[in-house]
């Protein structure tokens, strides 16, 4: 016997199967998720925290270019510290925050635009800017330990993130 509203394999729920979200169990015709549930499994909070991340990621690379910029225009601009172990010039140490600023804000734009290989490249370089930072310590250090927080947060939240890029994007 055939109801009108079953599928064509014979089954309502089999057809409404189809329409669930992959990796989430199938619920009957008439009946709402469970209350709190996601469709993709993560936390709307990590999700949100993606986005946030790759905007961050653009800001903080470009507030290291300028970093960057001065200490390569001006050597005297940066204090003098005493005997570090690693101390460089101020040069070296704009080079290496102009350099790495670039690639941050780069990879930030990855993020926001939702390609694949953006969030490992992500994870690597907010990784690589929490050690340049720490290393920068003594040159600027609330800045470096405000950095390295948000570096912090960027990797947590692009590694919290399980949605499938592209995903909740309005075409």
């Amino acid at each position: 016997m055939s109801h009108a509203s079953e599928g064509p394999s014979g089954s309502a729920q089999h057809a409404h199967a189809h329409h669930d979200a992959p990796g989430t169990a199938p619920t009957a015709p008439g009946h709402a998720a469970a209350p709190g549930s996601r469709p993709h499994g993560g936390s709307g909070w990590a999700a949100g925290g993606s986005m946030f991340a790759g905007v961050l990621m653009m800001v903080l690379g470009i507030l290291d270019m300028l970093q960057g910029i001065v200490g390569i225009a001006r050597d005297d601009v940066y204090g003098v510290i005493g005997d570090y172990v690693f101390e460089f010039n101020a040069s070296a140490w704009g080079w290496i925050h102009l350099v790495i600023g670039l690639l941050v804000a780069v990879v930030g734009a990855g993020i926001l635009s939702g390609a694949t290989w953006a969030k490992a490249g992500g994870v690597a370089l907010a990784s690589l800017a929490i050690i340049s930072n720490f290393l920068w310590l003594p040159y600027q250090p609330v800045w470096a330990i405000i950095s390295i927080a948000i570096a912090v947060f960027v990797i947590w939240s692009l590694c919290t993130d399980d949605t499938p890029r592209g995903a909740g994007r309005v075409a």
